[in-house]
This record gives C-alpha cells, structure tokens and sequence, in this order.
C-alpha cells in the first residue's frame, strides 16, 4: 500500500494559531481605535497642555504601532510554522500574540500624558 500522508504532518497545528487570531484581531482593531479617538481627550485644552498631550501622543503611536507590527509578525509566525513538529514553538507565538497587542495597548495608555 502506498501512504501519500507525509511522515512529519502534525494534526491540530491549525487550532493554536486560529484561536490567536480569533483574539488578537479585535484586540488590534480596538487598539487601533482607542489610539485614533484618544485625540479628542484634549478638545478643550490650553496651549500648553495641548503641547505637552500632542508631543506625548506621538511617542504614544509610535509605541502603539511598533507593538502591533511585533503582534502581527508573532501572529504569522504561528500559521507559518504549521508543518513544524513540535506544537511548542507554534503554541508559543500564538499565545505571544494576543499578549503582544495587549502590552502595546497598555504602553500606549501609560506613554501618552493624559490632560487632568
């Protein structure tokens, strides 16, 4: 009898990368939306404290953004290792996914000068 399965095909390497991207989308695109209402924080500021909130918001979209892109190179990362054998550095990208946009959420919030 003829086997056309290859010898190293994993079963299930699919499920870890699907549930990443199942949470690690919507965290994104909530991410992405907090970062372009939060201007609106300083609608009725003065100059100064305008200047001081536009300066740190730009630190704070710099921050936000390269944590995104480092979301979404660990989120392709675990689909691409797909045919790798061992689940564990597939499983870990998945997980670090998520994590990743949720840090670069959080550093965004704590960079940014908020107005009091």
């Amino acid at each position: 009898m003829l086997d056309n399965t290859p010898k190293n095909r994993v079963r299930g390497g699919w499920i870890a990368p699907l549930v990443s991207t199942v949470l690690t989308a919507p965290l994104g695109l909530f991410a992405v939306a907090y970062g372009g209402l939060s201007p609106m924080a300083c609608d009725s500021c003065d100059d100064a404290e305008a200047t001081s909130f536009g300066n740190s918001l730009e630190n704070g979209y710099l921050v936000l953004l390269a944590g995104l892109a480092a979301s979404a190179v660990l989120l392709i990362l675990s689909w691409c290792l797909m045919k790798d054998e061992s689940h564990v550095r597939r499983t870990l990208f998945a997980l670090l996914a998520p994590v990743a946009a949720l840090v670069a959420l959080l550093a965004f919030s704590s960079v940014v000068q908020w107005p009091s």
